[in-house]
């Protein structure tokens, strides 16, 4: 709940900062080969290195756009499952360098905390709204459209994942 809070204290300097590439690599692809990352690059039919490189995320979007997706570069949940891979099998890693399910399993403790786990909760007040309770300018900030409750679950995923790599469970404070 205290999202807006440490948003706008981000806004207040500017805009979000970008992670690195190899902290916002889809499919947790470091600095080392990854077998997750080897099964989205089958799927989109580049060489099969288990590198998260720039082809692997240009395919990474040519695959989005083809499939009406959300065009990021990142193998996220919503990707994961139009390439039919398990979560799991190809999870993204987090920027502490911990498996990609736990990367899942935090975001899912989140959302728990936060709403339940219900997608179209909203705060009693109104300003918390969705699964991981965004106001609308942080949805906003993270490239959603309209009100955060209305949107589909697997697309509140995608931006909570977004703002879980930049900022990692800072905008959770209670719940994390």
């Amino acid at each position: 709940m205290l999202l807006a809070v440490a948003l706008s204290s981000i806004a207040a300097g500017g805009a979000l900062a970008q992670d690195s590439a190899t902290s916002s690599s889809p499919s947790g692809a470091g600095s080392g080969a990854s077998p997750s990352v080897r099964a989205v690059q089958q799927k989109v039919g580049v060489a099969a290195d288990g590198v998260n490189g720039p082809r692997t995320r240009a395919a990474v979007r040519r695959f989005q756009r083809r499939n009406g997706l959300a065009v990021d570069g990142v193998a996220g949940p919503m990707t994961l499952a139009a390439m039919g891979i398990a979560a799991g099998q190809a999870a993204p890693r987090s920027t502490s360098g911990a498996s990609g399910g736990d990367v899942s399993a935090t975001l899912e403790k989140i959302a728990q905390c936060e709403s339940g786990g219900d997608p179209t909760a909203v705060s009693s007040d109104g300003t918390y709204r969705g699964k991981y309770q965004f106001d609308r300018s942080t949805w906003q900030q993270l490239g959603g459209s309209g009100d955060p409750a209305a949107a589909p679950e697997s697309e509140q995923d995608q931006r909570a994942l977004a703002l879980y790599r930049r900022r990692g469970t800072a905008p959770w404070p209670n719940c994390a």
